[in-house]
């Protein structure tokens, strides 16, 4: 099995806590960053701009990624404009419709013109990509979020959505495609066989990543340890 060193597919971490993606980026694993509102949110974040201010001056040198929040065309627009000139290194994420359902795609073709990278998110249906491939112009710079993870909440096998998804996007050169909302290791490694050039991680995900490629025999008796350790620090006995 593969070692972190030998995969060709790109991490992304994936959050809004300052203080972990500082560590994911001083260890090196990761090659660009990922974020939205509800990780915001969740994080405490209340200035986006501030925070986003804070995050790019401290990582200059790997994509960012910063969404918009307006359900308005012509807000986002407004907003993408602004985000991207945050930084050189900095994608803007427009979701694939706004909240009813209309597509984002006539915005992404006018920004993507217009040179701005862009990260198309919240894409799940197949029909999503192929709208998306066809309003990016050849060679514009992009990342077409898919979220793999979201699929397989369905009870819907992923990879093959995955596959096919690289497939339609391989006439793009400039378009990367990113499996979004992964899971567990094994998603990392489902997701360079189907073609993706990225992936978005988890600092959970992140703190196992040693686990990669491991010995099972050694993990089995690393897990049998851990039972027998954590029996004798509780105290547990039975009568005699």
């Amino acid at each position: 099995m593969k070692a972190v060193k030998n995969l060709r597919i790109k991490l992304f971490a994936d959050g809004a806590n300052i203080a972990e993606m500082r560590k994911a980026y001083r260890e090196g694993i990761v090659k660009g960053f990922t974020t939205n509102p509800t990780l915001m949110k969740k994080n405490g974040v209340t200035d986006y701009q501030a925070f986003a201010r804070t995050v790019l001056s401290e990582i200059t040198d790997l994509p960012v990624s910063f969404e918009v929040f307006s359900d308005e065309f012509a807000e986002m627009e407004r907003e993408a404009r602004i985000i991207s000139g945050w930084g050189p290194n900095v994608y803007v994420k427009i979701p694939v419709t706004n909240t009813r359902g209309e597509s984002s795609a006539p915005l992404i073709r006018k920004l993507a013109s217009d040179g701005l990278a862009l990260n198309v998110t919240a894409v799940l249906t197949l029909e999503q990509v192929e709208t998306v491939a066809g309003a990016l112009p050849p060679g514009a710079k992009s990342i077409v979020s898919v979220f793999a993870g979201r699929i397989a909440d369905t009870g819907r096998d992923p990879v093959p959505y995955m596959s096919e998804a690289a497939r339609i996007l391989k006439s793009l050169p400039g378009a990367e495609l990113l499996w979004a909302s992964s899971r567990e290791i094994l998603n990392i490694l489902q997701a360079e066989q189907c073609g993706c050039h990225i992936i978005t991680v988890t600092s959970d995900i992140l703190k196992k990543m040693s686990m990669l490629g491991k010995d099972l025999t050694a993990l089995s008796l690393d897990t049998v340890r851990m039972f027998y350790s954590d029996a004798r620090s509780a105290g547990y006995s039975l009568p005699v």
